[in-house]
């Protein structure tokens, strides 16, 4: 529980260097709010550690072995998420005849996440080359030194730059490089490993060797066995993207010669954005409407449905189509409002975030409707009604609980539909911005790609991949939370 805490203390201390340093933050709309939520997280997380009643059922989560590994990805996602979501534009050194010195930006707009996957970003190769290649994917004419032409696969600028001969040498160096990822990776898990297990012991004053045994067994307060192992296989994926993303493009490049591996990371953000923002755009429609129409009934009743039949039953794609191209009409009407691509494209996430949370909300509203219609009939209910108690009481403190499970089931599920939603809405070409990127923008490339003779493979490949996983790992937690926090179980 206290992650979250320590998180927020991390971001800020980022946030002061940054400020600090020779650069202008720049703080996008998706980021301000994707701060806001993090900063309303660690609220319920301080304020849920003095409340047993609500830790329990979180617990329950956290002891379920699928979950704490789901957990645990979902965390790593987050964590990219995060530092893809701190933006600055860096100074340009200053030039002779520089009127009172004036301070320039450029123009590119950075995250820390770029800095970190630097030689990613940076090393962009001619085309299309596939994974761990050392040439490009298509043969081209080129003069020999003998003046000569001849049809070759051209040698990569980067990838496998290092080798002399890679026809004969490429093998021989991917294994020495995985084996030598693979024992930095071993080491740097056990020693992690060793270090938890430690601090382990002794808050539960116990031996090392006792607290391992435990952990081994199983008998440990968590499912330490499933945590651990999920973080040795995301230790060992960053050290095989250290070892040979850096000597080779580990996922291969895109048609522009961009590192496919860097652009599924560049990805993570905006597939997180479109699934929390959205998510939490709809909640509120979808809880407030939805227990009101099954509480008071009646005309209530007939209003709220009359209007989220009719918002149902408008082709949502034309819908999400005619505001995404209000948006680009009055963002191409004024350009002076926006300094830089980035701004523009990240308005038209935001609006594509509003319309699905306004357009995916009518589900989830039906669903409470009708546990409210028969939670409203409970003899506890009826009680309340006879002794007089208020309609906003009967509401937070015997309805509101009962369909929670039913609310935190379906923004989890929400989350994943939203996900794969970018990815069609991207492909047919009224998704993010094409200058964004996103593993609906990558599908939506490798749609010719697929095509081509021979096929390059890669990059759906990837995108489908990162998407997967994600979405994966948030349906697995999603059981768990529908499980400990349902209160016909008797498990919560």
């Amino acid at each position: 529980m206290r992650l979250p805490i320590r998180l927020t203390v991390l971001l800020a201390a980022i946030g002061l260097g940054l400020w600090l340093a020779p650069v202008k933050v720049v703080v996008l709309w998706t980021d301000a709010l994707v701060f806001l939520l993090v900063a309303v997280l660690t609220a319920f997380v301080i304020y849920m550690r003095g409340k047993p009643h609500l830790r329990a059922p979180w617990g329950q989560v956290i002891r379920r072995p699928l979950a704490a590994a789901s957990l645990v990805v979902l965390c790593a996602y987050v964590v990219v998420g995060l530092l893809d979501s701190v933006h600055f534009r860096e100074q340009l050194s200053a030039q002779a005849g520089t009127e009172n010195n004036e301070i320039h930006y450029s123009v590119e707009v950075l995250s820390l996440l770029d800095l970190l996957a630097t030689p990613l970003r940076t090393r962009l190769e001619k085309s299309y080359s596939a994974p761990l290649a050392a040439q490009l994917y298509s043969k081209e004419t080129v003069t020999l030194d003998d003046g000569s032409t001849a049809r070759i696969y051209p040698r990569l600028d980067y990838g496998g730059a290092h080798l002399d001969d890679p026809a004969s040498q490429r093998g021989a160096d991917i294994a020495q490089r995985s084996l030598m990822a693979l024992l930095f990776g071993l080491l740097a898990w056990a020693a992690l490993v060793a270090a938890w297990v430690a601090w382990l012991a002794r808050r539960h004053g116990h031996g090392f060797r006792d607290e391992l045994q435990a952990i081994l067994r199983g008998e440990a307060d968590l499912p330490w066995r499933s945590i651990f192992a999920t973080v040795g296989a995301l230790i060992l994926f960053i050290a095989l993207a250290l070892k040979l993303g850096i000597a080779y493009h580990l996922l291969g490049t895109d048609k522009v010669g961009n590192d496919v591996l860097y652009l599924s990371l560049k990805s993570i953000r905006t597939g997180l954005v479109i699934g929390t923002l959205t998510t939490l755009i709809m909640l509120p429609f979808a809880v407030l409407l939805g227990i009101m129409a099954g509480h008071f009934r009646g005309w209530v009743d007939d209003v709220i449905q009359y209007i989220y039949t009719t918002l149902s039953s408008i082709p949502g794609v034309l819908l999400i189509a005619a505001a995404i191209l209000s948006v680009q009409v009055y963002i191409a009407n004024n350009p002076e409002l926006f300094e830089t691509v980035v701004e523009r494209a990240d308005l038209r996430l935001l609006f594509l975030c509003m319309i699905l949370g306004i357009t995916s909300w009518t589900g989830l509203c039906r669903l409470l409707r009708g546990e409210t219609l028969k939670l409203r009939e409970m003899d506890y209910i009826q009680a309340a009604q006879a002794f007089g108690v208020g309609h906003f009481k009967i509401i937070t403190r015997h309805i509101l609980p009962n369909v929670m499970h039913i609310v935190l089931i379906a923004v989890v599920l929400d989350f994943s539909a939203l996900v794969l939603a970018e990815a069609v809405l991207s492909y047919v070409g009224v998704g993010v911005d094409p200058s964004m990127i996103s593993w609906g923008n990558m599908i939506n490339s490798a749609r010719l790609e697929m095509a081509r003779e021979p096929v390059v493979w890669w990059s759906l490949i990837a995108a489908f991949c990162f998407m997967f996983l994600l979405v994966l790992a948030a349906n697995l937690f999603s059981d768990a939370v529908r499980d400990a926090f349902d209160p016909r179980t008797g498990r919560g």
